[in-house]
């Protein structure tokens, strides 16, 4: 089936009475303001960390009743159009733009964001099992639909709903409209990843599966300095982490915080070697391509922190960090040459000390990394809904998320006992 045949067969599946939907191939066919009204929220103050000055940020708050309004960078259009113009979330990767739009009398009221998948690498929430099953069974799992943010593992809102309409229709007719759309491509399933838990449990009550997993991230207690926190683990912990701060060091390196007009061409020139080094080797192919570094520069330098080692006067490891009103997001790092504990440096320690000066609520570290948890972040649960068409299928994949539901749940109440924090009441300095 063609792409026009596709949109065209959506189309007439679509009888929302006041809301029309339509799927687009790119998020350049949505205007800049209408996309971030519906992505972020409205008249959000947050720190400018290059410039410690308020800033204003002049858009609208997603829905589903959140009850929070928080500016998160990576569902913002400047990020999708990054990866979208950079080619590295294309047709050619596997990522083929496939967004929802809703509309009210021609007004953007609803987004989806959304991808037609020919695999599922980039996504962090594993489903190659179940491909592998249906596939073995005779069925056809790609292509499949993905909603979410390519290649990064960090909660955020998925149904994008302009402040003041319906928070309820609007976001029925989006959860209803990735059925339909799934439909129309021939897509064996819709897979809503690292979704809010208020949308993770609406969309469980129009028809999807519910799926958890858990990241670790760690929190900010009201911490006046690095110091300050370090008071509140026990005495080896504590003598651990200094430890290891100092002996990354040892070596004559140096850290430096990136962020604003640091965002230099070589200084992201350096980054991306660092990221093409340990992605070779971890992933085999990595997925983000130069040019999107330039264009997040110019269009997000504000929302990034790079953290960077220097060593002999050239640079040798960084972290990229994208800032939310009360988050720091990690993401993913970087080396050409290895030293004991940088990594835990540059990712971890220099991330914290970040958020404390900075005044936000908590780092996401990204995934996986139960190492993480004596550095003094502890498991958070992350949350995924599934819309299988397959009534077979659909079966096998509920019975599973059941067990695996319990299992992490289970697996966080023992992983959060074993953290680092002191415990009233049992000696512990």
């Amino acid at each position: 089936m063609t792409d026009l045949q596709s949109r065209d067969r959506f189309n007439s599946l679509i009888t929302s009475s006041d809301i029309s939907l339509e799927a687009i191939d790119s998020v350049g066919q949505v205007p800049a303001a209408d996309w971030d009204a519906c992505a972020n929220p409205a008249s959000e103050q947050r720190r400018s960390p290059s410039t410690g000055k308020a800033a204003i940020l002049s858009s609208a708050r997603h829905s589903i009743s959140s009850s929070s309004e928080t500016y998160n960078p990576f569902v913002s259009h400047a990020f999708f159009m990054a990866l979208e113009a950079s080619n590295s979330a294309c047709a050619r990767t596997g990522w083929k733009p496939r967004h929802l739009i809703a509309r009210r009398d021609g007004a953007v009221v609803g987004i989806v964001p959304c991808y037609l998948k020919s695999h599922s690498q980039g996504e962090y929430v594993f489903d190659h099992g179940w491909a592998d099953a249906y596939e073995r069974a005779g069925g056809r799992y790609y292509p499949k639909l993905l909603a979410s943010v390519p290649f990064t593992p960090a909660t955020g809102p998925r149904l994008l709903v302009r402040a003041g309409c319906d928070e309820t229709r609007v976001p029925a007719a989006l959860a209803g409209g990735l059925v339909g759309l799934c439909d129309a491509t021939q897509a064996s399933s819709v897979h809503v990843t690292f979704a809010c838990e208020e949308e993770w449990a609406f969309l469980a009550g129009n028809g999807f599966l519910q799926r958890t997993d858990q990241q670790f991230h760690w929190r900010n207690e009201g911490y006046s300095s690095f110091e300050d926190f370090l008071a509140s683990l026990n005495s080896r912990h504590r003598k651990a982490i200094r430890r290891e701060r100092r002996d990354a060091l040892a070596n004559g390196i140096t850290i430096h915080v990136l962020t604003g007009n640091d965002l230099t061409e070589e200084a992201w020139d350096a980054f991306f070697r660092f990221y093409m080094e340990t992605g070779s080797r971890k992933w085999g192919r990595p997925y983000l391509t130069r040019p999107f570094y330039s264009m997040i520069g110019e269009s997000m330098s504000r929302d990034i922190a790079l953290i960077m080692a220097r060593r002999d006067g050239r640079w040798i490891a960084g972290a990229i960090n994208f800032i939310g009103s009360d988050t720091l997001f990690g993401r993913h790092w970087g080396a050409i040459e290895h030293h004991p504990f940088l990594h835990f440096e540059v990712c971890y320690y220099q991330a914290i000390d970040f958020a404390i000066r900075h005044r936000l609520k908590r780092v996401e570290a990204g995934a996986q990394g139960e190492h993480k948890i004596a550095r003094g972040y502890l498991p958070q649960t992350t949350y995924s809904a599934h819309y299988i068409a397959d009534p077979a299928l659909r079966r096998a994949v509920s019975d599973y998320l059941k067990r695996e539901r319990q299992y992490v749940a289970e697996a966080g109440r023992e992983l959060t006992e074993a953290g680092p924090f002191r415990k009233a009441g049992n000696g512990e300095d």
